[in-house]
């Protein structure tokens, strides 16, 4: 039977800046997340694929793929499409949030991040993913229990 108590959430922080990954880890710190870290573009989707994160927070500017791609290459994947994407990011511009949207984010945040804010996007984001997770179960169950009454 489906259970209604959410497991701990893994978040994978995905940012070329060792600072950067330190202050939206230590953010974060006071909310029970296991995190994953990424240094690049590459690392991140091999990371989201290898460890299935709960969560991701996507800077656009890193090396070996931009977030963007990763975005795009995340969301082509029948393993990953269904991850939430938080972009992080230095870029303000209004065709940067369009273009971060169309590219498959969920959200968009811009730097400098206030840790309010970071928690408050990653809670409402987090809730909807283990909503989702909670309705698979409980739809998988129903097909089960409707198997067995044949």
């Amino acid at each position: 039977m489906p259970t209604s108590e959410p497991p701990p959430s893994r978040i994978l922080i995905a940012d070329d800046n060792e600072q950067n990954r330190e202050l939206l880890e230590a953010y974060l710190s006071g909310d029970q997340h296991e995190i994953l870290m990424a240094v690049d573009g590459q690392e991140t989707i091999e990371v989201a694929h290898r460890e299935k994160p709960d969560l991701i927070l996507l800077d656009i500017m890193m090396p070996r793929m931009s977030g963007y791609e990763v975005c795009q290459k995340l969301q082509e994947s029948p393993e990953t499409q269904r991850i939430p994407i938080l972009m992080v990011t230095a870029l303000k511009d209004a065709a940067d949030i369009e273009k971060a949207v169309e590219a498959g984010a969920d959200d968009f945040l811009s730097k400098p991040v206030h840790r309010l804010e970071l928690r408050t996007r990653v809670r409402s984001l987090l809730r909807v993913r283990h909503l989702e997770n909670e309705r698979d179960r409980l739809l998988a169950y129903l097909a089960e229990v409707e198997r067995s009454n044949k």
